[in-house]
């Protein structure tokens, strides 16, 4: 059985920094698509980052381009988001998401709990 497992969120000023982390196990995701994700409260979850299978290329929504940087080590089944200048509007539970393919477009099937990340201004 797949488990995604996130860690690393927590309460940050504006402007500050998290580095949130996701582990994974009962399947090894070297060649496949992981995503970070994020539902804000009242909105629906959307695409924050996502690295294709060979982690040679990342897609980021707009909102995140030059603060946000994900990134994984597919020896230890890990992928991370290092999140910078923070914004409130970042506020959100974060998921990371484990691909059916290695393209960054691929359906997300596999899913974590979520950690909540809120930034106060």
């Amino acid at each position: 059985q797949v488990h995604m497992v996130e860690s690393g969120g927590g309460l940050v000023q504006a402007g500050g920094s998290l580095r949130l982390s996701c582990a994974a196990s009962g399947r090894t995701f070297s060649g496949y698509a992981m995503g970070w994700f994020r539902r804000a409260p009242g909105k629906e979850r959307e695409l924050v980052a996502a690295l294709n299978g060979s982690g040679s290329s990342t897609r980021y929504a707009s909102f995140v381009k030059g603060r946000f940087t994900m990134s994984r080590d597919d020896a230890k089944n890990m992928v991370y988001l290092q999140m910078n200048s923070l914004k409130p509007e970042d506020t959100a539970v974060y998921y990371c998401a484990g691909g059916q393919g290695s393209s960054y477009y691929s359906d997300y099937v596999y899913w974590g709990q979520g950690t909540q990340v809120t930034v106060s201004s």
